[in-house]
């Protein structure tokens, strides 16, 4: 087999093997509910989590987790940190304040 032949096959089976481990490692994380929400369910969501905390920002957000269909943190201004539970009409199903503060991150 000619060298730049060997070249093109082997760069060919290291860029297949680059992407099978990026598809791999990006359904690994769609299992744990780690994935972020986007878009419009973002903003509603957000508007639902700060409406229920009485104000704050939002830290962080998960679609699917494993209490509900999202899942809003949001940091209040004295520090603690509440996560929001809503269901899939944006409606507030619970809460939790974690009792860390952000600097122990």
């Amino acid at each position: 087999m000619q060298r730049r032949t060997k070249i093109l096959l082997t760069t060919g089976v290291v860029v297949a093997a680059i992407g099978a481990g990026t598809g791999m490692a990006l359904v690994a994380g769609d299992d744990h509910g780690d994935t972020p929400i986007t878009g419009p369910a973002l903003e509603r969501a957000s508007a639902a989590a700060l409406a229920a905390t009485g104000g704050g920002r939002v830290t962080g957000t998960e679609v699917n987790d494993e209490e509900s269909k999202y899942e809003v943190e949001v940091t209040l201004d004295d520090g603690r940190q509440v996560d929001v539970q809503l269901d899939d009409s944006f409606h507030v199903v619970g809460s939790k304040t974690d009792h860390e503060s952000s600097n122990d991150r």
